[in-house]
């Protein structure tokens, strides 16, 4: 169940200092018609994170858009962000099903399962409100991270009722094989990061995403 509309272009911070160019480039992709930003950065002190991570949330308030902190689920209640996503080293269903008691109702709880069912089945159980999968592709941020398949994006968007998001690679030219796959989110960071007209890659990311039908009564 897609209770957040989560659904589109995951814009993913690159790891920067230097707050003005981290605000610029979020900016940029929120001109674009991003509607989900995640603040990362495991290059700064926990004290420079807060400051980013409040100031891109103020940031995304202005836009309509949502703010998911990565790997701290205290950051993300402290600044009162949209949610939090969590990584492998909070795998076990215990931990999740914590971050959900911490995060509450209300707040976004993602996961990622890379390559791995099981983590997904786990995932859904703590009530995770999305499932990341990946790397699809091979990946400049992580080139050695584990690599997940097209058919496992399929089986996982056939098996679980919650949104899924392809993370890892994923470029303008490969996206929409992965969401022909069953994607509901495409994670990308150097893939809109790390050109010159940011806006505008964001607009044509979005422009694969095939537009919802409505049902009339």
């Amino acid at each position: 169940m897609n209770r957040h509309n989560l659904r589109g272009l995951y814009a993913i911070t690159p790891d920067d200092f230097m707050l003005p160019r981290l605000i610029a480039l979020v900016k940029a992709a929120l001109d674009g018609g991003v509607r989900l930003v995640q603040y990362r950065n495991k290059s700064v002190s926990a004290d420079l994170r807060r400051v980013q991570a409040g100031a891109l949330l103020s940031v995304c308030r202005v836009a309509g858009a949502k703010l998911i902190v990565n790997d701290d689920i205290s950051l993300a209640v402290a600044i009162n962000a949209d949610g939090a996503h969590l990584g492998r080293d909070d795998f076990s269903c215990g931990s999740l099903l914590a971050a959900r008691e911490a995060l509450g109702p209300d707040r976004v709880l993602g996961v990622s399962c890379y390559n791995d069912m099981a983590c997904a089945e786990a995932a859904v159980v703590a009530q995770a409100d999305y499932l990341a999968v990946g790397s699809m592709f091979a990946s400049t941020t992580k080139p050695q991270a584990v690599r997940a398949s097209l058919d496992l994006v399929r089986a996982v968007r056939q098996r679980f009722d919650v949104p899924v998001c392809a993370i890892g690679g994923i470029s303008l030219t490969n996206a929409p094989t992965v969401i022909d796959a069953g994607a509901d989110m495409l994670a990308v960071i150097s893939s809109l990061f790390d050109v010159m007209d940011i806006a505008e890659e964001a607009r044509r990311f979005q422009s694969l995403f095939p537009p919802l039908t409505q049902t009339t009564s």
